[in-house]
């Protein structure tokens, strides 16, 4: 059976895996890019898969998106073709689908269950430490061809203006004809990210390596002591500071916690022969930050939009207004926003988009994560992001 041709192997497994995801049998993990159903192998998908029969695997099925990150490379396939030879803890690629993607399974306890806030102590923060020196030494010469007019290497203030423009043109404007009155209402212009670029930028220039670019708790798998990094199909070529930042807001580390996490890195990355990649630390890693606050504000701000459900009423306003004061907190300063409203402003803002015809009818993201459920946990109105 393993000399079946490509295609016909491609069309088997997929026959093999959209069975076992119909069955219900198994965790269904729910996020913002991708539905990841867990099941087991039967013997013969074992032997198509190259894998041990009755083992655990992960059958990726994307979701329908707005773009709101980049995505440089389309196949993550590709990516863990390389980052599983250096990185061997790291789930590969089994199977290449059209429409998906089957992957190893790696045994153990999400952070985001076991610490879903709060302090991860020393030893987590020196793994995660450990992960970024590896990553780094992922030789950038295997991995996957960058798009053109990508920036060149070490142009780190063309990385960050690239990301910048992204934001923009791929995030922002985009979504201005369903969201600009809303933008508009909590505070949030048109030259939002033309502001940010007229005050922040990078000033030293660092070797470009491999990027994870969403190391956050629901990411990141613990076994024992040991930690393994999931997902990497948002992996991009760039400055080791942007990867430093995004880890730094996105687990939620206090402000002691991001400079002992930052000094942990640095150590690290000196320690390893990396010191290129701290240069100019100090100067441009709060510019990633910053950055990272910035762009986050737009999907944040949707996100609280469109997860009202049909009926909302007060409480549900309310959680939502929390969702968007916290975004626009955070982007204050980045943005330079200066007509920030109070709460009851944001919730008539709300109201106000919510109540709009057609509106609610078609969702750009997904619910919260689910786990350990026997079935897909739908999103209320049908596309996820």
């Amino acid at each position: 059976m393993h000399r079946l041709p490509h295609r016909a192997r491609k069309a088997l497994v997929h026959r093999l895996v959209e069975s076992l995801r119909l069955r219900g049998r198994g965790e269904v993990l729910r996020g913002h890019h991708n539905i990841n159903y867990v099941r087991r192998s039967g013997p013969v998908l074992a032997l198509l898969l190259g894998a041990v029969p009755f083992t655990r695997f992960k059958y990726r099925v994307p979701l329908r998106t707005v773009e709101v990150v980049p995505r440089i490379w389309p196949r993550e396939a590709e990516v863990l073709g390389v980052v599983c030879r250096y990185l061997r803890e790291v789930p590969p690629c089994l199977a290449d689908l059209e429409d998906g993607s089957v992957h190893g399974y790696r045994m153990g306890r999400a952070l985001s269950d076991s610490a879903p806030a709060g302090a991860v102590g020393d030893e987590l923060m020196r793994s995660f430490a450990s992960f970024f020196v590896r990553t780094a030494r992922v030789p950038v010469a295997e991995l996957p061809a960058r798009p053109e007019g990508w920036p060149e290497d070490g142009d780190t203030q063309g990385f960050l203006a690239w990301l910048v423009r992204f934001t923009q043109e791929r995030v922002h404007a985009p979504n201005r004809d369903r969201f600009g009155a809303l933008f508009d209402a909590v505070g949030i212009p048109e030259d939002a990210m033309a502001r940010f670029a007229a005050r922040h930028g990078c000033r030293t220039s660092r070797p470009f390596r491999l990027l994870h670019t969403d190391v956050h708790r629901a990411n990141v798998v613990v076994r024992g002591k040991r930690l393994v990094v999931i997902d990497w199909e948002l992996a991009m070529l760039g400055d080791p500071l942007h990867d430093l930042a995004t880890h730094l807001v996105r687990m939620a580390y206090g402000k002691e916690e991001q400079g002992r996490m930052t000094e942990l890195w640095t150590e690290a990355m000196r320690a390893a022969g990396f010191t290129a990649l701290t240069a100019g630390l100090h100067d441009d890693l709060p510019a990633y930050i910053a950055f990272e606050y910035a762009q986050s504000v737009f999907p944040d701000v949707m996100r609280a939009a469109i997860d009202l459900p049909e009926d909302a009423d007060t409480e549900h306003f309310q959680t939502a207004a929390d969702r968007v004061e916290r975004a626009i907190r955070r982007a204050r300063e980045p943005l330079r926003l200066v007509d920030v409203p109070g709460r009851e402003q944001v919730v008539e803002a709300l109201r106000d988009w919510h109540s709009t015809p057609d509106q609610g009818t078609t969702t750009l993201f997904p619910p919260a994560p689910a786990r350990g459920t026997s079935k897909p946990v739908s999103a209320r109105h049908g596309d996820g992001a």
